[in-house]
């Protein structure tokens, strides 16, 4: 399946992009970034009175933090959304092993609307209540 260390039909953007918002997304998540983010604020902060708090001054934290959260945005969708698909393939693996689960519940995500999925978890609590 795989050609020259790539995975076939695998676009070579998509990978490049889902290795890069990993790396971004760890980083981003870490205690030392968000200290940064509080430094970076911090010194805009007290700067205020050498710019005269002035519109240019204002506009830089309004410029920075609308492009960081724009970005962050897709990044942390995209990362949200791998995980996600990883935990239902595990949970998809586990009920298709298992002999006596409910192999309707599968695609559940894909398959079923919210009505019937809210019929399924009152059917679960109702279960478990008795």
């Amino acid at each position: 399946m795989e050609t020259n260390g790539t995975k076939k039909g695998v676009n070579p953007i998509t990978k490049l992009f889902r290795k890069v918002s990993q790396k971004i997304g760890k980083v981003v998540g870490s205690s030392w970034t968000f200290m940064g983010a509080c430094l970076f604020v911090f010194v805009w902060f007290i700067s205020g009175p050498l710019f005269d708090y002035s519109n240019t001054w204002q506009l830089v934290i309004n410029t920075s933090t609308t492009i960081v959260t724009f970005l962050m945005v897709f990044l942390l969708q995209n990362t949200q959304n791998r995980d996600t698909k990883a935990v239902h393939l595990k949970l998809d693996e586990l009920i298709a092993v298992n002999e006596d689960a409910r192999n309707l519940l599968l695609d559940a995500e894909d398959e079923m609307d919210d009505e019937e999925m809210e019929e399924v978890d009152r059917a679960f609590r109702e279960s478990r209540s008795s």
